[in-house]
């Protein structure tokens, strides 16, 4: 017990003073689960719209796909890109393995279908609920899904910190694809695997508490996204 309560207060230590390699392993994080969330909803929001929406060849598999690809293990995902980018894949002239890039690519991959999927039953209810009025007030197809997009902006805000949140908590398939390389590709999961098997408790604790202040921090916003959307909607 008196060795964990120095551990944690070291830790704590760690982060009142602002230690340069937990601010590295932080911003790196957040520099790359930010990006992969911006590029995975400019996938994943007008795929999960034109998916409620719209009726066209193929539409059914690419339901199951999003939903199959929704429980994907992350270590499947890690290599899958790992094979992509590796000296030998399709990708392997541009060396992204082993970098924040490759990094970022995996994580688009595992969270895109998460806000594809939770943007598509989002849309659905609201086409459900507004699809009379606006068909009403002549509404084109074109400019439904945008119509529809913005009413329920402060919903898909909730399913991009959903993703947010698997992203920033991932390890296995940054581990594969960036390494885990020191000032690099070190990122918070990664980080705290690493120090807790070499024995280095204070780090791994001090990240761990900054993640769980991450998670509180997203999960305030999301309800807080959540009421003010009810506010407006009833």
């Amino acid at each position: 017990m008196n060795d964990f309560s120095q551990a944690f207060s070291k830790a704590i230590w760690l982060i009142i003073q602002l230690d340069g390699d937990l601010i590295e392993i932080v911003t790196l994080s957040l520099q790359v689960s930010l990006t992969a969330v911006l590029i995975a909803s400019m996938i994943g929001l007008p795929l999960g719209a034109a998916l409620a929406l719209y009726r066209f060849f193929g539409r059914g598999l690419l339901v199951a796909m999003l939903n199959t690809f929704m429980g994907l293990p992350p270590v499947v995902v890690g290599l899958v890109v790992y094979l992509i980018l590796s000296r030998s894949g399709p990708l392997g002239m541009l060396g992204l393995l082993f970098t924040p890039t490759a990094m970022i690519i995996a994580q688009v991959c595992l969270i895109a279908p998460i806000v594809a999927a939770l943007t598509r039953q989002t849309i659905l209810d609201a086409n459900d609920e507004y699809h009379e009025q606006l068909k009403a007030l002549g509404a084109k197809p074109s400019g439904l899904m945008i119509t529809l997009l913005w009413e329920t902006r402060y919903s898909l805000v909730t399913n991009m910190f959903a993703g947010f949140g698997r992203a920033i908590a991932e390890v296995g398939a940054v581990l594969i694809v960036g390494g885990n390389i020191n000032h690099s590709t070190r990122v918070m999961t990664t980080a705290i695997a690493l120090e807790t098997s070499r024995g280095d408790i204070e780090l791994a604790l001090a990240l761990g508490i900054i993640l769980i202040m991450l998670s509180l921090t997203v999960t305030s916003v999301v309800m807080g996204a959540r009421h003010a959307a009810y506010k407006i909607y009833n």
